[in-house]
């Protein structure tokens, strides 16, 4: 799990760490059923008060993000029978645009400040996902 803290952005920590989980769980990076660090694994790994990374993981749990299960790790909860309803998947599909708004935003200051045409950057995003796709194992068929 790919945690980053923006510590000037005036967001605080915890609500950055709830942002990026629910991303990764929209993107199905996070899949139903992963175990999720200890607050205090992940508050070493980002230098924070374990207690900061206790207050977002709560607030995940109170959202049906993350669910604790007796003698197991917190973990990313799974939808009923395996599947996600339409409007839990709706909830998710928004949460992935608004996160990914945010992460691109800077990127595209960028690309305005530097003059560069917008189909010129569109291009070179594409590049940069198809070598991340090259780079990505594949699920089934192997």
């Amino acid at each position: 799990m790919l945690i980053t803290l923006e510590r000037n952005s005036g967001v605080p920590v915890f609500r950055q760490i709830c942002e990026q989980i629910r991303f990764q769980v929209a993107a199905g990076v996070l899949r139903a059923g992963t175990e999720i660090p200890s607050t205090r694994d992940l508050g070493e790994r980002l230098g924070i008060n374990p207690m900061t990374v206790s207050k977002a993981y709560a607030m995940l749990e109170q959202e049906g993000v993350l669910e604790r299960r007796p003698g197991l790790a917190l973990m990313v909860r799974g939808a009923a029978n395996g599947r996600a309803s339409s409007s839990h998947r709706e909830k998710q599909d928004e949460l992935a645009q608004r996160e990914l708004e945010r992460l691109l935003r800077p990127a595209a200051i960028a690309v305005h400040q530097l003059g560069v045409p917008a189909k010129d950057a569109v291009e070179i995003f594409r590049k940069l996902l198809r070598v991340l796709d090259s780079n990505q194992p594949h699920d089934g068929g192997q």
